[in-house]
């Protein structure tokens, strides 16, 4: 393997280890703050909080036009030219373009600010705090756009900070609020969070160079039409996603009760945030990186196929921890109530093992702007996702949507391979395909194992399983990166 080949490898490391660390420590944050949160506010304050952040959300979701995520591509094409003029003014087009969709947000939510108000609580009482949390579209959607230039032109490490230090500022601004001022904190709380993310975001942001440039209304509308065609695509994915998850739990309510759609919030809640944020972190680096080379077919596929390769070493033996030990991680997190979502969570622990390998190619549609494939494959996907959902629950209540999610994922990623095979001839590796197969193979023992009745018999041969994946991954990492020279030197260092 040559150098260039280890660098690349050891920056996708560096980078998923980097975002894997902040994504852990803002979920432990959050989980703290929930705690603070639930024993000062009640279910009652929990609740109002819930209604208040949910109206404001929908209302952003739409206005945005998903530009913190379609924005980046544009960044990451400008830095990847060199030209510090190109750059400028790809970064002002997008701060012109955040404050026009902030201000949209901020606008329409006040109009429809007594709506909000009747449709979330059933009367007009919250018109004002509605009008008042306006404000958040506009700091939220600006911090966005900082954010967006931290990570297209990969200024990683500040981008790591911002978020750390926000989620720790959030949670020493909460709680103090909410001790003294209890309901009456909600509002002044959300707003001081936004204000205070959007601050870091901007100290952190202000550090990045930009040379005086004149921008015309046609460079505006150039430029500007690539982001709010491909975010707008983004946007309509992420109000399909919302929209299956809405038909999918009122089925649930309506077949089984309130206490299914909790045990299914739960599993969700284990699956796609904590074993999600592997993905999260790996996609900070991994965006930009492949939208600077969308040009090129052949380094794409190179890069696919390093960041599939790293995330599956790093992810499987994470999943055969949690096949193993999610009934002690359901105790911790909720209570022995919970187990019942058991047989969900492992079949979508499966699952996951096959998100792996559909999750990279995904941005390749994102990273080259093909906005009508993107949204043609988001629509495809949410529709058998849906349909196997429902007849997944129907025969096999909560274990069926483990299984309906593991067979979507799995369509998922032949439609994906086969749709990038036809337009860009792309290919996996055979790299890849072996480390691949050996984890799938290994995950898929994990699960086996979990069948097992007899305790001391499951939690030996888990941990047998467990060891091999860890081991199969050090040999992969120390191959691909010399993972030994690495912790080698941090000894010496210290």
């Amino acid at each position: 393997m040559t150098q260039e080949s280890k660098s690349s490898y050891k920056s996708v490391f560096k980078a998923t280890s980097l975002f894997g660390g902040v994504q852990f420590y803002q979920i432990l944050i959050s989980i703290i703050k929930s705690k603070f949160v639930a024993l000062l506010l009640g279910p009652y304050g929990v609740g109002i909080q819930g209604l208040l952040t949910s109206g404001t959300e929908l209302i952003k979701q739409i206005t945005s036009l998903g530009l913190s995520q379609s924005v980046v591509r544009n960044i990451s094409e400008a830095n990847a030219t060199g030209k510090e003029e190109t750059i400028s003014k790809t970064i002002k087009v997008l701060r012109k373009l955040v404050w026009v969709t902030g201000l949209l947000g901020t606008v329409l939510v006040m109009i429809l600010s007594p709506i909000l108000s009747k449709v979330s609580f059933g009367n007009y009482d919250y018109t004002l705090p509605f009008i008042v949390l306006s404000i958040t579209l506009l700091l939220d959607q600006i911090c966005a756009g900082q954010k967006t230039l931290l990570q297209g032109l990969r200024r990683l490490k500040d981008l790591a900070k911002a978020s750390a230090i926000g989620s720790t500022v959030g949670l020493f601004v909460s709680v103090p609020l909410y001790y003294l001022l209890g309901v009456k904190g909600i509002v002044p709380t959300l707003i001081l969070n936004s204000l205070t993310a959007l601050l870091l975001t901007w100290y952190f942001s202000k550090k990045i160079k930009i040379v005086p440039v004149s921008i015309s209304k046609a460079d505006i509308k150039t430029e500007g039409k690539s982001m709010v065609v491909m975010g707008v695509a983004l946007s309509i994915s992420s109000i399909l996603i919302a929209i299956s998850s809405f038909v999918l739990r009122s089925f649930i309510r309506n077949i089984g009760g309130e206490e299914e759609v909790g045990l299914f919030a739960a599993g969700f809640a284990i699956i796609n945030t904590y074993v999600s944020m592997i993905f999260t972190a790996m996609g900070t680096d991994y965006y930009p990186r492949l939208a600077a080379v969308n040009n090129d077919n052949l380094k794409c596929r190179d890069l696919v196929n390093q960041q599939a390769e790293i995330g599956t070493l790093i992810l499987a033996p994470l999943l055969a921890i949690c096949l193993v030990f999610m009934p002690l991680m359901i105790l911790i997190l909720y209570s022995n109530k919970f187990l019942l979502a058991n047989g969900y969570i492992s079949w979508a622990a499966l699952g996951m093992m096959l998100k792996m390998a559909a999750w990279p190619i995904g941005y390749l549609f994102v990273a080259k702007g093909e906005s009508k494939i993107f949204i043609l494959n988001e629509i495809t996907q949410n529709i058998y996702t849906l349909v196997l959902n429902l007849i997944g629950y129907k025969l096999l209540g909560l274990t069926g949507l483990g299984i309906s999610f593991m067979i979507s994922q799995l369509l998922y990623f032949l439609q994906l391979f086969l749709v990038a095979r036809y337009k860009y001839n792309f290919s996996f590796g055979r790299s890849f395909i072996l480390y691949y197969l050996v984890q799938g193979f290994i995950v898929a023992l994990s699960f086996s194992v979990t069948l097992i009745s007899n305790r001391v018999t499951f939690y030996i041969l888990g941990i047998v399983c467990i060891l091999l994946s860890m081991a199969v991954s050090f040999k992969g990492l120390n191959e691909k990166m010399g993972l030994m020279d690495m912790i080698k030197g941090l000894k010496n260092r210290n």
